[in-house]
């Protein structure tokens, strides 16, 4: 598979990925935090924010691979 054709399909898989985190976040917040205060609203949603990222790596690194 050529760069070009993986750089297409990764960002369109993180595409997705990113939305349905999204809202699978927005559905756990709910009853988690529907009695929270400000601070652990904060962390919750700073945690939820960064953690799409560890998934996301492997992918990255697989669309910046070289084409042999």
């Amino acid at each position: 598979m050529s760069q070009k054709l993986r750089k297409l399909v990764g960002t369109l898989t993180m595409l997705v990925f990113v939305v349905v985190y999204a809202l699978v976040v927005m559905a756990l917040a709910q009853p988690i935090l529907r009695n929270a205060g400000a601070v652990t609203q904060l962390v919750f949603y700073a945690v939820a924010g960064m953690s799409w990222i560890l998934p996301i790596m492997p992918l990255v690194k697989w669309m910046e691979r070289r084409d042999r």
